[in-house]
């Protein structure tokens, strides 16, 4: 059987078995074993791939993150970063759904999860929505839209999978995805202020308030501090950086504002390592998935194929590959998506000359989206199942939100100067910058 028909079979049976409710990685499995058995590979290599996408020290970093949002989401100190952002943005029109937005821009910077964001916002925020009016599809949509600035910014969990498969600099990533994940924000809340509801307005909060909110969430408010201050300066990895969070959390937050939470750790850690068990396993079958995929050349055939359209003009080439990764990730979650295509978005790189980091975050926004587009849109599908509606009622409630979404990968296809303008000034070697001859500065590749 031909490459090319025995990559469209494992396709097929990942797709196949999906539909019909097997959880990603086995699916993935599927299509990898059916790769196998038609081929001449192993299956005792099958299982070194797999093993191969787990053994990677940087990915150590994503259940610290996760335990960071599991710590912060049961001691409960949510609130208090609910209650700033309240002071801050609740007399503007929209009222609650602005709340949402500036929620989610703090709560990103410690969780780096798209996923737990949905959740604690859906229970922090969701309620009193509802009771005060705003219609469960409206409050499902901005939630879930909302939760995926957590994909982008610092420190972003699919950031740390991207640079750790693709060998880019998850430093770099994380500065990098800080001007559009905050054009999203802003995006959603100038789209809440004009055309969504009016919501209960409420007095302006006055400066002794706003400062006395501040005050009450300053010590969650330092793990953004932390994890980027240690990142930046080059004190910690962004490993040691969420290791260092965590000890802040249990150190000095939890005593200081719910100690008696104390006793409630342990299930935290297993909660945490538990929800980290699905990525890694899910991370590990793609990686198999995508080494069977350029072991037929399926990359290298599909490279082609975008190059002989596109030819070697950078804009071009990622606006088709957003094209296919808004396709496929309307079936396949980010991670995953990312480890499977990732020698044909290292192929595609090259021939366009396109900076890593760059191509990088573009195709982290396009996934972010993703999450909110049907068929399976994972986070508007919990949304919808947390605040209690159908999905199709909270996708049309979502369809004009897309194009906050679609001008922002298009301003970070067509102006990477301002996307990399950060990245370059706080760590140039992390965009292909280096030290001049002359001892004095740094050179940077257009």
């Amino acid at each position: 059987m031909s490459a090319p028909a025995i990559l469209a079979l494992m396709s097929f049976c990942f797709l196949f078995f999906g539909y019909l409710g097997v959880p990603v990685p086995f699916s993935l499995m599927a299509g990898v074993f059916v790769g196998a058995a038609l081929t001449d590979v192993s299956l005792a290599a099958i299982v070194q791939k797999i093993f191969d996408g787990m053994d990677s020290e940087a990915l150590l970093a994503i259940p610290f993150f996760l335990l960071v949002g599991e710590l912060m989401s049961s001691a409960n100190v949510v609130v208090r970063i609910a209650n700033l952002s309240l002071s801050l943005v609740g007399h503007i029109r929209g009222g609650l759904s602005q709340v949402v937005v500036v929620f989610s821009m703090f709560f990103s910077e410690m969780s780096g999860s798209t996923t737990a964001d949905v959740a604690v916002m859906s229970r922090a925020l969701g309620g009193p929505m509802k009771r005060e009016g705003y219609s469960p599809a409206f409050i499902a949509a901005i939630i879930a839209s909302a939760s995926t600035i957590a994909a982008l910014v610092p420190p972003s969990i699919t950031a740390v999978v991207y640079g750790a498969v693709g060998n880019v600099s998850i430093a770099g990533l994380f500065m990098a995805g800080v001007v559009p994940g905050f054009m999203i924000g802003f995006g959603l809340m100038i789209y809440c202020y004009f055309f969504g509801p009016s919501g209960m307005r409420k007095p302006r909060a006055p400066l002794r308030q706003i400062v006395f909110a501040a005050g009450d969430a300053a010590l969650p408010l330092m793990i953004p501090v932390i994890l980027l201050g240690g990142i930046l300066t080059g004190w910690f990895t962004p490993t040691e950086a969420g290791v260092v969070a965590v000890i802040w959390i249990i150190a000095v937050v939890i005593p200081a504002l719910n100690r008696g939470h104390l006793r409630k750790i342990p299930y935290d850690f297993c909660l945490a390592g538990l929800i980290f068990s699905l990525p890694l396993i899910t991370i590990g079958a793609a990686n198999a998935f995508g080494w069977m995929l350029a072991y037929l050349r399926g990359a290298i055939v599909i490279a082609d194929w975008i190059t002989s359209i596109a030819g070697n003009d950078p804009h071009y080439i990622m606006l088709l590959m957003v094209l296919l990764f808004t396709v496929v990730g309307d079936f396949i979650e980010p991670v995953p998506t990312i480890i499977i295509f990732m020698p044909l978005v290292n192929a595609l790189t090259q021939a366009g000359d396109i900076n890593g980091v760059h191509m990088g975050v573009v195709l982290i926004a396009t996934l972010a989206f993703g999450l909110i587009t049907p068929p399976y849109g994972l986070v508007l599908l919990m949304a919808s199942k947390f605040v209690g509606v159908s999905f199709a009622k909270a996708l049309r409630a979502a369809l004009p939100i897309y194009v906050v979404f679609l001008v922002t990968i298009c301003f970070t296809i067509y102006f990477p100067k301002v996307v990399l303008w950060l990245p370059k000034h706080v760590i140039p070697e992390s965009v292909g910058c280096f030290k001049s001859p002359a001892g004095t500065g740094y050179i940077c590749p257009e």
